[in-house]
């Protein structure tokens, strides 16, 4: 048997499927190791969304190759998007690597292994669109919180996105698969479940007929007391009723929703083809917003997409800075390779996206703190995470935040707290993105 060494790259959705791939290795008798220089076998799971993404992944699989020649490290296998999108180039321009795992192929993970241990060159690319939805994991996250995938592929097929590509169409699971995973998730520990797919408001729509996230929600509700469920990737076009109604009414729905909307101009929104225009946008945050007090919203926007004209960056800076988005953040365009939009004229120049971007977020900035200014004051329930010793202050998020990529809430306490126990703070200070309060009993 071995000792393994993983590194994740990339979304939430390709954390889970680390964890997927560590229980199989566990479950036939390899060691996970955290410390990479003592691996026998070092598993990336990579990531190929956007440019920055593909060349992450390729400077950590070069990286690693360092630990091959210099330490115990005998082989490195790559799994996850950049593998199957690039599984003939990777063993040609990647020497390092020795075997490739498909998005489709979690279950051949252990074969991987093996066939590296014995100095084979292995590749497993099974049909995506079949492969196995869920299955056991063994979780890298604190063990108060964990991601729930309750879907695969995506049908949207934006311009921009390379993501059915390399992920296939849409396919949802089961409720009653769902509702048992999240039944063994509490029986870990867990307090906060994060519901995630690469468009969870489209869920159940290809089994059942119609969107059923709700109805999902409902169904894990009855079967857990799992205090914190999370939405996150809600788009826009498919936010139902049925949805908000349950957001409203339902204590253990955070009122928490990330939107990615990407643009406003209804000029670009067409050209990335996404569903529905500027004006669909605005009524659905009006609806979230009249029909849920207290909701907070996240959002990602994309600038320099070919065509984006000053008209366009403007309109979608006054919309930002009106709306005030909660939570916000920002992608520059990159064309990808099998992608409508990688072919499409009026082409923005790098500077002008990079500054496109920097001016975003300094909007952002500004109306973040304004929020943040009107924290002050309030009491949250907030789930402690740690304590940082150096500082000398516990920290922790509220429901206004989601793990891995909003901020903190930092607070003082007489006493250590231990993690994953709800406290109430009061806040008193704002700085960004985060806030700083005190304990209250």
């Amino acid at each position: 048997m071995a000792k393994i060494g993983f590194v994740s790259l990339g979304c939430s959705k390709n954390l889970v499927d680390t964890e997927v791939m560590l229980h199989k290795l566990v479950s036939a008798g390899h060691e996970i190791t955290p410390d990479e220089t003592e691996a026998d076998v070092i598993v990336i799971n990579t990531c190929g969304f956007i440019e920055s993404a593909k060349q992450e992944s390729i400077d950590s699989i070069i990286d690693l190759g360092w630990l091959k020649k210099n330490r115990s490290l005998r082989a490195i296998i790559a799994a996850g998007c950049l593998a199957e999108r690039y599984r003939e180039e990777i063993f040609r321009e990647l020497p390092e690597v020795d075997a490739l795992i498909g998005v489709g192929s979690l279950d051949d993970i252990c074969d991987a292994v093996d066939a590296a241990l014995r100095g084979e060159k292995y590749s497993s690319f099974r049909d995506k669109e079949k492969s196995r939805l869920g299955g056991d994991r063994v979780l890298t996250t604190p063990e108060y919180t964990a991601y729930l995938k309750i879907a695969e592929g995506c049908d949207n097929r934006c311009s921009y996105c390379a993501i059915p590509l390399i992920r296939g169409g849409f396919r949802s699971r089961r409720i009653e698969d769902i509702v048992e995973e999240a039944k063994d998730l509490e029986r870990l520990g867990v307090k906060e479940l994060n519901l995630i797919a690469q468009d969870t408001s489209r869920y159940g729509l290809d089994i059942y007929g119609e969107y059923s996230l709700a109805k999902l929600v409902r169904a894990i509700c009855s079967a857990t007391q799992i205090p914190w469920i999370r939405l996150l990737y809600c788009y826009p076009d498919k936010i139902t009723d049925d949805l908000i109604d349950e957001l409203a009414g339902n204590p253990r729905l955070l009122k928490y929703m990330d939107i990615p909307i990407q643009h406003i101009s209804d000029h670009v929104l067409s050209a990335m083809n996404r569903h529905g225009d500027g004006a669909l946008i605005r009524d659905t945050i009006r609806r979230l917003r009249s029909r849920v007090p207290g909701i907070v919203l996240r959002t990602t926007v994309m600038v320099g997409f070919p065509g984006e004209s000053e008209e366009d960056f403007e309109e979608l800076c006054e919309f930002v800075k009106k709306t005030k988005f909660e939570r916000l953040g920002a992608f520059i365009f990159s064309p990808e390779e099998g992608t409508a939009a990688a072919l499409m004229d009026g082409a923005v120049d790098e500077q002008t996206k990079q500054d496109r971007y920097d001016t975003i977020m300094r909007t952002q900035l500004t109306v973040a703190e304004e929020l943040s200014a009107g924290a002050v004051g309030k009491n949250f329930t907030v789930l402690c995470e740690g304590y940082d010793s150096a500082a000398g202050i516990h920290y922790g998020r509220s429901y206004a935040d989601a793990p891995d990529i909003d901020g903190k809430i930092y607070f003082r306490a007489p006493k250590r707290i231990e993690e994953g126990r709800f406290v109430n703070v009061r806040i008193e200070e704002a700085v960004d993105y985060d806030l700083v309060g005190t304990l209250e009993e």
